[in-house]
């Protein structure tokens, strides 16, 4: 179970880091079209540029949640603060995905890879660190 949880951290948080440094600083540009089949050349230029600047700074935050996480993986896998703190972020981002299920319609099959992927891997870490995090050193 503990190499499970490790896999799961590291490819999940792997991603977001990669694709959150990718659509902030490289070419988000790319991620339209990738993901949405969007051109962003199609809007006006106040349109592109909003939509781009927003963009960016979501995925910013999420190369944050992923040098965040890289940086205290040992905390994340043995203190009840870092590990709830991650599963609650986590936990956020799958809530999304299913509030968009509800509200938004059915996604492309590789949102739906994403939901899954995610849930078991929040599923593997929780079980695996839910028995071993040290309580004594918990804010």
């Amino acid at each position: 179970m503990k190499e499970l949880s490790y896999f799961f951290f590291y490819t999940y948080i792997g991603l977001v880091a990669l694709a959150g440094f990718w659509g902030a600083f490289v070419y988000p540009a790319f991620d339209f079209r990738f993901l949405f089949e969007m051109d962003v050349q199609q809007f006006s230029d106040f349109q592109r540029i909003n939509l781009l600047s927003q963009y960016r700074f979501l995925r910013a935050l999420e190369l944050g949640f992923g040098i965040f996480s890289l940086v205290f993986v040992r905390q994340i896998f043995i203190e009840k603060l870092f590990n709830r703190l991650f599963l609650f972020i986590m936990l956020w981002g799958i809530l999304a995905r299913v509030f968009s299920l509800l509200f938004d319609g059915f996604p492309g099959k590789l949102t739906w890879f994403f939901l899954i992927y995610e849930t078991v891997g929040w599923i593997t870490i929780f079980s695996y660190t839910k028995n071993r995090i040290n309580y004594g050193n918990a804010r």
